[in-house]
């Protein structure tokens, strides 16, 4: 901007002159401006940007849609909007018919009352007639019984009825426990199979017999051993006879393991 300066004149009164009104125009007091800068990054600044918000937006949009993620369940949000129907209790089951009523029983008649009492006869008679008792047949009836009563049933027993049968025989008790093994009383050693004296074979038959109340063997069988002296151990254990065994003071039959030895003896 330029300014506007008076100079005096040296002898002379500065109010009879008028002031010279002529700006300065040198060339040092113009005012220096500096010229406007542009930028050179702006398009490039304007372009980052916008890649910067696409892929943002893509980010937003795209990496929600690769995750795994189980999806809501919308059984839940429709109950959420639908309340549940409410359970009734079934209705009970009508109470029974009432019980038919019986009738009540009429008044008896006079004449049904006096002839279930018994009534007198009003003159006794001399001699009862023959067909008011009932004897039987002449001879009797065909499938009767001998000296039977008269009227009685066809084909009766007159000895009365038969005795009751005996109560079963109580099952042999297995020694053991309680059961001591009976004492022998008579031992009979069996006989050697002459097929195992040539043989030169030895052994042990075990036989399972059962003893009866008297001690006396009435069965046995062979349970384990070798098959040449079955029947020699229980040829022998049938003739072996043991003391009575008791049981609570009684005595039993019992079942027990024998054990019969087969050995040679050097002559």
């Amino acid at each position: 901007m330029a300014s506007v300066m008076a100079t005096p004149t040296p002898g002379v009164d500065p109010s009879d002159h008028q002031v010279s009104l002529e700006p300065d125009l040198a060339f040092d007091n113009l005012p220096v401006t500096a010229p406007a800068v542009r930028p050179r990054f702006g398009a490039f600044s304007a372009g980052l940007s916008i890649g910067v918000h696409i892929l943002a937006l893509l980010g937003v949009i795209v990496v929600p849609l690769l995750l795994d993620a189980p999806l809501p369940d919308q059984q839940s949000e429709v109950r959420a909007f639908f309340a549940a129907p409410l359970e009734l209790a079934p209705a009970p089951p009508p109470p029974p018919p009432p019980p038919a009523a019986r009738p009540e029983p009429g008044p008896q008649s006079s004449s049904s009352a006096r002839s279930a009492a018994f009534v007198a006869p009003a003159a006794t008679p001399a001699a009862i007639p023959e067909s008011a008792l009932d004897l039987g047949l002449d001879g009797g009836v065909p499938g009767g019984v001998e000296g039977g009563v008269p009227g009685g049933v066809v084909g009766g027993v007159i000895a009365g009825l038969p005795e009751a049968p005996p109560p079963p025989a109580a099952a042999p008790v297995r020694v053991g426990g309680a059961v001591m093994e009976p004492r022998r009383l008579k031992d009979v050693p069996p006989a050697y199979p002459e097929v195992a004296v040539l043989g030169h074979l030895q052994g042990v038959v075990v036989v399972e017999c059962v003893i009866d109340p008297a001690g006396r063997v009435v069965n046995a069988r062979a349970l384990r051993g070798m098959p040449v002296f079955d029947d020699a151990a229980v040829a022998a254990v049938r003739q072996w006879v043991f003391a009575p065994t008791l049981l609570n003071g009684v005595p039993v039959s019992i079942v027990m393991d024998v054990t019969v030895r087969f050995r040679l003896t050097r002559s």
